[in-house]
């Protein structure tokens, strides 16, 4: 046990450098019991600089001490079909109801005008210059370690470890968000600084500042998940769910900041290539029952590439801006 309650640490070290075979495979033990657990567990030993996070961390609480008037000069808004940039508290929705937090979206550096939904260029603010070099070389640094983590989720599976890299995630869809929750009253007990939701793709790699506020759903029900310092929470998304046909669980979580304070947040998302298809693993076996999802969506109904199924969940998150960048669906005005 530890100090997070019931959510285990495991040390990737193993996978992220040049681990022994029997060092590798006992990694993958921890994360496939991880898995079918909660789908939620610490990673440490995942070599991402201390002074590069404290470089992030710095520039994010700079920029969100800015007036409303210097954020907006990065808004959404003018990030077109890229969807980068900042928006205001209550700016995103989840399950139809405003989120209590503010944010900036980023993504990996694509031309301006690549026609793709979520592709293009980042916006950067003039006014804390240190973010942007933070910002990328972040991103670069847990696209490694989202690939190693991999290779312990596919040793996990019987498979190759290289099986998703020469794969679904050759060339990942890479998404990176900064969230600022402010300590509101939350007044109303169906406040949150999220709501109750699972994420997309395959892993989430998040950095937390010293604050709790994150959430599990786990079968012994809702759990916190505070922050455990050298660590990353990583947890499962709904593509390795529909991968593995329900052998490894996307998990619902949320977050209320009730510490009082303002609190950070820095969500990765490692997710499969844009235009992969993404059916369930041959030779696995499927699971079912459980806890219906929060949005009652069956992911064995999807069909499509994950491309398609991102834009769709981003554009009800952002319903207006998706009215906006997204092409009309053929026969509609």
């Amino acid at each position: 046990m530890n100090t997070a309650g019931p959510l285990p640490v495991i040390d990737v070290s193993a996978l992220t450098g040049s681990g022994a075979g029997h060092a590798r495979a006992e990694v993958a033990r921890r994360i496939e019991a991880a898995c079918l657990d909660s789908g939620f567990f610490y990673i440490s030993g995942h070599g991402v600089p201390d002074d590069l996070i404290a470089r992030l961390k710095e520039a994010a609480a700079r920029f969100f001490r800015l007036p409303p008037e210097h954020k907006s000069r990065i808004s959404m808004d003018r990030g077109g079909r890229a969807w980068r940039g900042y928006f205001p508290v209550g700016g995103e929705l989840t399950s139809g109801r405003p989120d209590l937090k503010e944010g900036v979206y980023f993504g990996a550096e694509h031309d301006h005008d690549d026609p793709r939904p979520l592709h293009g260029r980042n916006l950067f603010p003039d006014d804390v210059p240190e973010m942007r070099p933070a910002v990328l070389a972040y991103m670069d640094a847990l696209t490694h370690v989202g690939q190693a983590v991999m290779r312990g989720v596919a040793l996990s599976l019987g498979l190759d470890e290289d099986y998703f890299a020469a794969g679904y995630t050759a060339t990942p869809t890479i998404l990176f968000r900064i969230f600022h929750y402010p300590p509101p009253p939350y007044a109303d007990p169906d406040e949150w600084g999220v709501g109750e939701h699972t994420d997309y793709g395959l892993l989430t790699l998040l950095l937390q500042d010293d604050n709790p506020g994150l959430q599990v759903h786990t079968a012994r029900g809702w759990i916190e998940a505070p922050p455990i310092p050298g660590t990353l929470v990583c947890n499962i998304g709904d593509m390795l769910d529909k991968l593995t046909g329900g052998l490894y669980r996307s998990t619902p979580h949320r977050v209320r900041n009730a510490t009082g304070r303002d609190r950070l947040s820095f969500p990765f998302f490692f997710d499969p290539g844009w235009d992969c298809e993404v059916p369930p693993l041959p030779a696995l076996p499927g699971r079912e029952g459980g806890r219906a999802r929060w949005d009652g969506l069956d992911l064995r109904a999807f069909t499509g590439t994950y491309g398609d199924y991102l834009t769709a969940k981003v554009a009800k998150v952002f319903p207006h801006l998706g009215d906006r960048v997204l092409p009309p669906v053929p026969g509609e005005s």
